[in-house]
């Protein structure tokens, strides 16, 4: 093979090489943009002035460079975008706390980016210097398709110059001006390069033969070509010291059109000649190949990274969030997997959008989450201050009747009401309770002062109760079988004596309760040993299945009691309630608190049971 031939075939492949790799990490555009020549500016200041700067000088700017500023304008308005939107967000979730705070309804704003003057400026300077590329373009094109009809038009005179032997010398003159417009005569279009190439150069070489010059003008005619030649050798393993790859294969790609060009040599240096030329080239197109590989494994392992901070975020249950520092906390983590992402360099293009969109849509359905969370607890809190608002109205409509049965038994059960609503937002709850107990209090204060005639019946009612809790108090000694019954009567006893004096009536209640207390913990603590026996002669002593069964339903009981702790402690931490007659509710709560624990405590030892 010829090496014009060689040089011929070795075009396409060189082209189809860098096609290959294009194809291959097509999102890696933006990055080579970026390690090219082009110097990265830090404002969109100073890219509207050079894209403008363009534009009023009529410049024709290839596509590369066009991508470049494209690609540095907008990572600067994406980078704004996202400050203003990371500062809206932070707004909003200080807004929406101390809404919270405040027991208000925050309003939700969705983010809408400002409008950027520059970049329409921008995008209209771009669309123009698209247009005069595109112009030029089409003239080029235009240009080829000239050059085409004009080459067939030489190698068909050559051709005709081939089939005349006898006037082949006299032709010799316009033969030369023939291939000096050819020469002058560059690009056409690339479907038609190589078989013209290989027509013109079927019959020059049929020319030359014909044409019998002297070996001496031969001779000179191929030292001219190999002169040459060597010169685009050289120029070719020069490449190999530029720093750019990208900068390296297109110099390369020109080197390799003069070569075609350029007229054969001696036939015995034909083959020399084309393998230096061709080490040369394999040596550019190698770098070329490996520097979008290297890119390549660069986007696949952000996108690697980029993925774990989505799996990251997806993870967070905002289910399982049910107080203030938990979602803090979750905020934090969120915040902080955002800062990393804007770390992390591009990704492959064909998923670039979408990890993008992923990792978004993860961060917005937290965001999300968290503001009907607390818009839930507002609205909670709002509903509750409405209700204890219209029990303080009854109250205050209440506390000043004379009709002090009815009166009575209707504000205790307004004040069992008010137990069983919620609680409401902080800067509410004393002024609020003090407002409904002061019309309580103030009620029965009248209603004291106009039942002074009771106050014996009272004391003897104190002396009857007090001598029932001395009787509880000894129950704690008595015999176990005894003791349940016993304890009825007493409180069947205790619920049939009248009122106490109201300044003791709490003491006295709490000595009662206490009394009581003792003994069912006494009770309690029979009752759980009673039912470890039975667990272990109806459970444990029949094995197999049975155990097995009864293992998976005490674990599924001790989730549930475990989850209903945490919604009773959760709960807790919502209440603030300083006045003294106000913390019976939070009493209640501690209380059912206590008992689930001990509850959960039986479960835990008969699971250790079947674990035995």
């Amino acid at each position: 093979m010829s090496e014009e031939m060689e040089l011929t075939n070795a075009a396409p492949e060189a082209a189809k090489d860098l096609t290959a790799a294009q194809s291959e990490i097509s999102a890696a555009a933006p990055a080579a943009a970026e390690v090219s020549n082009h110097p990265r500016m830090q404002t969109k200041d100073e890219i509207l002035a050079k894209v403008r700067q363009y534009v009023a000088d009529d410049v024709v700017i290839d596509r590369a460079e066009l991508d470049h500023f494209r690609i540095q304008f907008y990572r600067l308005v994406n980078a704004e975008q996202a400050a203003a939107r990371e500062a809206f967000e932070q707004q909003e979730s200080e807004a929406a706390l101390q809404a919270a705070k405040a027991g208000e309804t925050a309003v939700h704003h969705d983010f809408v980016p400002a409008e950027d003057p520059m970049e329409q400026e921008f995008k209209a300077a771009i669309n123009t210097l698209k247009e005069r590329r595109a112009a030029q373009n089409a003239a080029i094109e235009e240009e080829k398709r000239q050059n085409l009809e004009r080459k067939q038009a030489i190698i068909a005179r050559i051709k005709a110059m081939t089939e005349d032997p006898e006037g082949v010398e006299k032709s010799y003159d316009e033969f030369k001006q023939l291939q000096t417009e050819w020469k002058e005569r560059q690009a056409v279009p690339a479907e038609n390069a190589t078989e013209l190439w290989k027509n013109y150069q079927l019959y020059v070489e049929q020319f030359y033969d014909l044409l019998r010059l002297s070996f001496e003008f031969r001779a000179y005619d191929f030292k001219k070509n190999l002169e040459a030649k060597t010169h685009l050798i050289e120029a070719a393993e020069k490449l190999a010291e530029v720093e750019d790859p990208i900068s390296a294969f297109h110099q390369l790609q020109k080197l390799h059109e003069q070569w075609r060009e350029t007229g054969p040599v001696a036939k015995e240096l034909r083959e020399e000649i084309w393998a230096r030329f061709k080490a040369a080239s394999t040596v550019i197109n190698k770098r070329h190949q490996d520097h979008f590989l290297a890119i390549k494994e660069q986007e696949e392992a952000n996108l690697a990274s980029k993925t774990a901070l989505c799996e990251l975020v997806e993870a967070i249950d905002t289910t399982a969030l049910t107080n203030l520092q938990q979602w803090e906390e979750s905020t934090k983590a969120i915040a902080e997997a955002q800062a990393q992402w804007k770390t992390i360099g591009y990704t492959p293009r064909k998923v670039n959008a979408s990890i993008f969109e992923r990792f978004r849509t993860a961060c917005d359905k937290f965001f999300q989450a968290k503001s009907a969370h607390f818009k839930g607890i507002r609205e909670e809190y709002a509903a509750n201050l409405e209700k204890k608002t219209a029990l303080c109205e009854k109250a205050e409509s209440l506390k000043d009747s004379t009709d002090w049965t009815a009166t009575a038994n209707a504000l205790i059960a307004l004040q069992k009401e008010w137990k069983q609503v919620g609680p409401v937002a902080h800067k509410y709850s004393d002024a609020l309770w003090h407002r409904f107990n002061d019309a309580c209090n103030f009620f029965f204060a009248q209603k004291q002062e106009a039942g002074a005639g009771q106050r014996a019946e009272e004391e003897a009612n104190l002396e009857r109760k007090q001598d029932i809790i001395a009787r509880l108090e000894a129950l704690l000694q008595a015999e176990e079988e005894d003791l349940h019954a016993a304890v009825k009567a007493l409180q069947t006893e205790w619920s049939e004596v009248g009122h106490v004096p109201f300044r003791k009536k709490e003491r006295i209640y709490q000595r009662y309760r206490e009394a009581c207390d003792a003994i069912y913990d006494r009770l309690k603590a029979s009752g759980v040993r009673r039912r470890m026996e039975n667990f272990r002669k109806n459970v444990i002593e029949k094995g197999g299945d049975v155990v097995t069964r009864e293992s998976q339903r005490l674990q599924r009981a001790y989730e549930e009691k475990k989850a209903e702790i945490q919604n009773y402690e959760t709960n807790l931490t919502f209440l603030n309630v300083k006045s003294k007659s106000a913390s019976g509710l939070v009493a209640d709560i501690e209380r059912r608190i206590a008992r689930l624990k001990e509850e959960l405590e039986e479960i835990k030892q008969k699971l250790a049971a079947t674990r035995e």
